[in-house]
């Protein structure tokens, strides 16, 4: 991308002195002052920064963390890249996950670029007890009498045999264990390699009907985690395990109704069972829970994730990550009326879960998309939920259906991981920030672990009007500042903004509806 070349150059002044960019103040009217505390520091995971299936040779380097999943993987075949496509088309198998029978095609193409891109990966080991045996592409494999028994191959936790590759394809079987075994023969030291315990399990008697013709139970989604998890472990022992990777909010609670519940939390029983799995095996089988989220707030009656030109769509948009923390913010959905009016917060329940039920597990939210991928609305909301996700302690987390096209989308990646075109990037030490609106500007702040010189503001203006911030320091006195924009006029090309160092603050005046990263160097 090509940027403004304006460097705000604030050298050589004697304290106090008021160090002047070009251009007009840009801390003019009423300030909204806002404090940052350089002294207490918490790491940002780096793997926050994720999106599933990324177009390399367009996007860059912007990911941290892939994600290899999805309805595609449930049935996927890693010894000749069969798949079958479930509800999304017709429960047809087909090459579609590639022509290619060369055995684990589809994962070695997948993460081969990745991991030279330095990006962590994590693949989708198949749990739900059937691959497809064909790419016939015929349709409906329902239409094939006994299709269970002719169309699919029964795939197990583990072999108990030797590994072999290539797999012996006259066996009937496929084992999983072989394949992760496989991968972690063939994958790069680069950056880590980890496994996701299948996909959405809770929605597999729609899904995937063609293998379960009903969801599973809380204990047989249980009982599947832990073989898997085990076979994982004991092919992989230093990879990471995730799981069980729900839908959404109907999985969280009941895993989609389940008829063993009992009123019971899902993820409570879940993770309970789990840490018990753990002391029974002698070592921990799930590391990471992993779930997914797609808001459900609406504006104007349609849903943030839709593209709708509806007027309200784009403030709801803006406001939905709140619900993602916000115990004071009630959100238009379905779930909110569930819950009787009462605020969502999610990563405060799912850390409250994990500090009650499985101590010391990760949280993961694979799946994701706020809409919006070419508004400004979609950037003040990405940029938003990464600064969250950095800020509660995500552990990994990517963007599901994010590509070229959603450019706004990825000017939210931008503000974080590539500011100015040129390479720079959002500290990886978060620091406390106070004196910000919620409904109407987040702030997040970090230092650099290798440069602690060097601090970072991602600073979002939520309303139409222009915003003027003074932002003060402890343990930090900056001495040089630099800032880029991004708004509505300029999507895709951040643009180089006036920012003013005086008097140990720095003064920034922030475009209504705006992302803006601003670089300080300590004086």
């Amino acid at each position: 991308m090509t940027l403004l070349p304006l460097v705000l150059l604030l050298t050589g002044c004697r304290p106090g002195a008021d160090r002047t960019s070009p251009g007009p103040d840009p801390a003019q009217g009423p300030e909204t002052a806002i404090s940052i505390d350089a002294g207490t520091t918490k790491p940002i995971s780096p793997y926050i920064y994720g999106a599933n299936q990324p177009e390399w040779d367009k996007e860059g380097d912007l990911f941290t963390f892939v994600r290899q999943g999805g309805n595609r993987m449930t049935a996927y075949n890693w010894e000749t890249n069969a798949s079958n496509a479930g509800n999304d088309y017709h429960f047809q198998n087909d090459n579609y996950m590639g022509a290619s029978d060369e055995p684990g095609w589809t994962v070695r193409t997948f993460m081969e670029p990745a991991q030279a891109h330095g990006a962590a990966v994590i693949l989708t080991v198949p749990t739900a007890g059937y691959v497809s045996a064909d790419k016939k592409g015929d349709g409906d494999v329902h239409n094939t009498p006994n299709h269970l028994q002719t169309r699919f191959l029964k795939s197990y936790a583990r072999k108990n045999a030797p590994f072999v590759y290539p797999p012996d394809l006259n066996d009937h079987a496929v084992y999983q264990d072989e394949f992760v075994a496989w991968v972690e023969k063939v994958k790069s030291p680069a950056t880590p390699v980890w496994f996701d315990l299948d996909n959405e399990p809770d929605l597999w008697g729609s899904t995937h009907e063609e293998i379960w013709p009903k969801n599973p139970t809380y204990a047989q989604i249980i009982a599947n985690n832990i073989e898997f998890a085990g076979a994982i472990k004991d092919a992989a022992p230093g990879a990471l395990v995730f799981g069980p990777v729900n839908y959404g909010w109907g999985g969280f609670m009941t895993f989609q109704g389940a008829n063993d519940g009992g009123g019971r939390n899902f993820l409570d029983v879940y993770l309970a069972a789990m840490k018990d799995a753990e002391a029974k095996a002698g070592k921990r089988l799930l590391d990471t829970l992993d779930v997914h989220w797609y808001p459900e707030a609406q504006g104007d009656g349609v849903r943030v994730t839709d593209n709708s030109n509806k007027p309200g769509v784009a403030p709801a948009r803006i406001q939905a990550p709140r619900s993602l923390w916000d115990p004071d913010y009630v959100e238009t959905s379905w779930i909110t009326r569930t819950l009787g009016g009462k605020p969502i917060a999610l990563l405060p329940l799912l850390f409250g879960k994990l500090e009650v039920f499985y101590p010391g597990t990760k949280l993961a939210i694979t799946e994701y998309n706020y809409g919006g991928g070419s508004e400004v609305s979609g950037a003040i909301a990405q940029a938003d939920v990464l600064g969250i996700y950095g800020r509660y302690g995500v552990f990994a987390a990517a963007n599901w259906g994010v590509s070229s096209k959603d450019v706004a989308e990825l000017d939210g990646f931008r503000a974080f991981r590539n500011f100015d075109g040129a390479g720079a990037r959002f500290g990886d030490l978060g620091l406390p920030v106070t004196g910000t609106s919620a409904a109407s500007n987040s702030v997040y702040a970090a230092l650099d672990s290798k440069d602690a010189k060097r601090l970072t503001l991602v600073v979002i203006n939520k309303g139409t009007d222009a915003t003027s911030f003074r932002f003060s320091f402890r343990k930090f006195t900056p001495g040089t500042a630099r800032a880029f924009t991004v708004t509505a006029a300029s999507l895709g090309h951040a643009a180089s903004t006036p920012v003013r160092v005086r008097d140990e603050d720095v003064l920034f005046s922030a475009p209504g509806l705006s992302v803006s990263t601003i670089e300080i160097k300590a004086g």
